[in-house]
């Protein structure tokens, strides 16, 4: 609890400020949900999913088969909120500059003008990322862990807030490039999507065929206002024991042998980096936060540990013969760990 406000307050009644904060912003949150509810149907871990990378200030890779609402859901997301939005086709002849922009010599002036790219936007939408090659993909690497970027010997700060959200279609491989580990850690989440429920699917196809089109989203949040959310999404309390669990989930995937996991060790190749560590307690806190909570409890991160995990996790191929996915080691950890 950081507010100057809340000096000389005991921990108990500093809680009790933040949560009616909290509880404050809750219609803000509901608002932009109904927005964006209006184009899209169900799907409503993405949407969770997009909402706690905001809120935590990540990026998110979302991962599905082709017309699952990935492109719309977060072109609609940047709509109902007021902010600068620019999508970027990734395509096997992309160059760095053509996402990072570039240095023009102006003849009239004798000099190199700056003309920036894509990047320099509050969203950008990475589309089928993993279409273009590693050197494209790396340009994204100084603007996703730094929020900046640097064109010629000149380094340009980002716009507040910047979000990537990036898609990829996990069937085709014909064209494609494996993302670079370095780049896939700089995912907060890594959402993978399945397919609508039958009764979700009868109002897509209700919603696609009406004579107006789609509903139009309204505005219902600034760039400012995000940035205000994030200040309160920082002041959550993480108690001591949920960093400890947050740890023990991490470094089960390092030593699982000493977690009482010995079968593993043969599974995995890499565990998890501490960037996981940190995103988890980050998207614990987010994941709190639209819970109406002021504090996080094991259940939060529980509920996001597959998704900060799943693509931070190197597998053998012995696990790849056993049909074992990411996902199904991450329950077993979750399962083994004991809960504070």
């Amino acid at each position: 609890m950081s507010d100057t406000a809340n000096m000389g307050l005991t921990p108990a009644e500093q809680l009790r400020v933040l949560a009616e904060k909290i509880q404050n912003e809750n219609p803000v949150i509901q608002q932009l949900r109904q927005e964006i509810a209006k184009v899209i149907v169900g799907q409503s871990n993405m949407l969770d999913r997009l909402l706690i990378a905001l809120l935590a200030d990540g990026h998110v890779l979302l991962e599905g088969v082709p017309g699952l609402a990935k492109t719309l859901a977060i072109k609609t997301l940047a709509e109902a909120i007021d902010a600068d939005f620019s999508r970027i086709q990734f395509t096997p002849d992309l160059l760095p500059a053509d996402v990072t922009g570039t240095l023009i010599y102006q003849q009239k002036a004798e000099q190199f003008h700056v003309k920036k790219g894509p990047i320099f936007a509050n969203f950008v939408l990475a589309d089928e990322i993993n279409r273009a090659p590693a050197k494209v993909q790396s340009a994204l690497l100084e603007a996703m862990q730094e929020r900046q970027i640097t064109i010629g010997d000149e380094t340009h700060i980002l716009p507040k807030p910047f979000l990537v959200l990036a898609t990829q279609n996990p069937i085709e491989q014909e064209g494609t490039y494996p993302l670079p580990e370095a780049q896939v850690d700089r995912f907060m989440l890594k959402v993978v999507l399945d397919y609508p429920k039958i009764e979700e699917e009868r109002l897509i196809i209700r919603s696609n065929v009406r004579k107006e089109g789609l509903e139009k989203v309204n505005k219902v949040l600034k760039p400012a206002d995000i940035l205000r959310l994030r200040e309160l999404v920082k002041e959550v309390y993480l108690d001591e024991k949920i960093e400890q669990y947050i740890v023990d989930i991490v470094y089960a995937t390092r030593t699982p042998e000493k977690y009482n996991l010995p079968h593993l060790k043969a599974l995995i190749t890499t565990g998890c980096s501490p960037r996981a560590s940190i995103n988890l307690a980050l998207a614990g806190k987010a994941h709190a936060f639209l819970q109406n909570r002021a504090f996080v409890i094991p259940e939060d991160i529980r509920a996001i540990a597959k998704d900060v995990m799943r693509h931070r996790l190197g597998l053998t191929y012995e696990a790849e013969a056993e049909n074992l996915t990411s996902t199904d080691i991450i329950d077993q950890i979750i399962n083994r760990v004991e809960v504070p």
